[in-house]
């Protein structure tokens, strides 16, 4: 592997939480990605070595517990999990330690507590009370701040609370004070029925979650107010859109799902995982146009490693096994979009940049579809295939369950060097907050190679990028500015149409934050659920400038820096 390709920060965190020692020091890069090769192909040469040629090349790079976790002993290589979270004590209990085990292993875990009893109802088989959801979400978050991932990472949870459950408006406001639940995303579960409540400014019943027997009516559009309002206070809750989920459910027959991974990009059921991985988009530029054969490639290949992960990876629990190889979900990405809307020279949320996204990832779920089936055709479908969303749609076999997600990203889009996921730029010179690690001060490399070429001084850009995180107000030609936008310059409705776009070719979900100014109001972030919506989106997060004091992405001396969104544990 040419080392070159990592950047100084990369370099430093590989060394902090990827590499395994070696004698006194630590496996290379290199010998890191050809450890994760040999676990996921040590008989099939060939394969292997395709495996290696896109990691080391950082053209494909997949989650980071497989990074970390691929040639151990009981190596556990997903990401993401949900699990369940029923009304009884001893189950809660089960759960509860075998997410103990997940997060000490690198996964991150999705529940929904809409199946718990409201706070004080009356418990019968000791004259109780029900504690309610909220005091539940408080155990799980105290077990995962004293857990940390394998010593590596911090533990990530979705919680997840139904709209009709009684307790949904102390659900809302639980994180109001940005201390509490740290350690957790929270979302709504919404269906479309609130929705057109909401819209005909008509009544909500909140029900029994046991007996579901209505217990009161409340207010629709109060209650929807609430969620937006509280979401531009601090950024949370997020919105699930829970029927547009099941719609696309691929196996129904075994039920629906209720809950999402921490970052929402990843819909499962009960007791199942998911392994992700992404394809850096900025290596399928060529001549300033993409390559689409050497894209069908990496896709190709991308999908070959995720299935292979699904058999080499280690399960905490044969529950989670057993449904795993059952419908071997993968989540293929992409990360650098924002990167190739700049070397396209297109405008990040312009009409031809959500004509790009459209045609990138339709391009990439279609050539998964044909892998999958190929690999069908060789090792047999999924179990279930016959009563699947994929038969009932006239597609030929699948050997997986679901193919296409879009996820963060987060680290494993800092290792590749390119932008996360499918986000704008956060600011093209900052200083990034690694869990657990120090500052790390990022400059984008396009910029560095714009301000050469036209002769700009680059240290008050810079400076300016470093306490504004925008060249708007710069004396750079205005084409230069049009280009280089970053989220802040961002219009909220392009970043809806940008998540929908890809969210048209995705199986599974889009992990994107709705960024907005600090004096964005409460009805734009309403405006924004609203259209995402309409615009068919599974789940939607938005973040208003300055509402959080707890940043991962810093700009320098600032005192009103965008957070972009729930923090990923890829």
């Amino acid at each position: 592997m040419d080392e070159t390709l990592l950047t100084p920060n990369a370099l430093s965190v590989l060394r902090q939480r990827y590499l395994w020692p070696k004698g006194k020091g630590q496996e290379s890069p290199s010998e890191m990605f050809a450890r994760v090769a040999r676990a996921l192909a040590p008989k099939e040469i060939t394969l292997r070595n395709r495996f290696l040629k896109v990691m080391q090349g950082l053209e494909f790079l997949p989650n980071s517990p497989t990074l970390m976790n691929a040639g151990r002993k009981d190596g556990q290589l997903a990401a993401c999990f949900v699990l369940p979270v029923e009304d009884d004590l001893k189950k809660i209990l089960d759960t509860f330690t075998l997410a103990a085990l997940i997060h000490q292993s690198g996964g991150g875990t999705g529940f929904s507590f809409s199946a718990l009893r409201s706070r004080g109802a009356p418990i019968r088989s000791h004259l109780g009370t029900a504690a309610g959801p909220v005091a539940f979400m408080e155990l799980f978050n105290e077990l995962t701040q004293t857990i940390k991932q394998g010593g590596l990472r911090r533990g990530a949870n979705m919680g997840v609370l139904d709209i009709s459950h009684p307790d949904i408006e102390s659900f809302i406001h639980a994180k109001q004070n940005t201390q509490r639940l740290m350690n957790f995303n929270i979302s709504v579960s919404i269906p479309d029925k609130f929705m057109k409540a909401v819209e005909a400014n008509g009544l909500w019943a909140l029900k029994d979650p046991t007996s579901k027997r209505p217990l009161k009516k409340v207010d629709a559009r109060n209650l929807f107010d609430s969620i937006c309002q509280q979401a531009w206070l601090t950024g949370e809750p997020g919105i699930i859109f829970i029927d547009e989920v099941n719609r696309h459910n691929p196996t129904p027959s075994l039920g629906p799902m209720s809950a999402t991974n921490p970052c929402g990009e990843q819909p499962l059921l009960p007791y199942e995982a998911c392994n992700l991985g992404s394809i850096n988009l900025n290596k399928v530029i060529t001549n300033n146009e993409i390559n689409w054969n050497h894209l069908a490639e990496i896709t190709e290949t991308g999908v070959l490693l995720l299935n292979k992960v699904i058999d080499a990876c280690h399960y905490p629990d044969p529950r989670i096994e057993s449904l795993c190889q059952r419908n071997r979900k993968i989540g293929l990405g992409v990360m650098g979009f924002a990167d190739i809307c700049l070397r396209l020279n297109i405008r990040y949320g312009s009409e031809q940049s959500i004509q790009l996204a459209n045609k990138v990832m339709s391009f990439i779920r279609h050539q998964a579809q044909e892998v999958s089936q190929t690999l069908a055709r060789k090792e047999g479908p999924f179990d279930g295939f016959s009563k699947s969303l994929w038969k009932k749609r006239g597609f030929r076999p699948m050997r997986n369950a679901t193919l296409t997600t879009v996820a963060p990203t987060g680290t494993i889009s800092l290792i590749a060097g390119c932008s996360s996921g499918i986000e704008p730029w956060y600011s093209f010179a900052y200083d990034r907050k690694v869990t657990d690690g120090p500052l790390l001060t990022e400059v984008h490399p396009l910029l560095k190679e714009v301000l050469k070429r036209h002769r700009n001084d680059p240290d008050p850009i810079v400076r300016l990028l470093r306490s504004k995180g925008s060249l708007q107000d710069s004396e750079l030609h205005s084409e230069i500015k049009s280009i280089f936008v970053t989220a802040k310059d961002i219009h909220t409705l392009e970043h809806v149409e940008i998540q929908a776009a890809f969210q048209k070719h995705s199986d599974s979900a889009v992990s994107k934050t709705i960024n907005l100014g600090s004096s964005s109001s409460v009805s734009e972030v309403s405006s924004a659920f609203k259209e995402a919506h309409k615009r068919r989106c599974k789940g939607i997060t938005v973040y208003r400038d300055g509402s959080r004091p707890d940043q991962v992405l810093r700009l320098e001396n600032c005192e009103d820096c965008a957070l972009p969104g729930p923090q990923n544990p890829l």
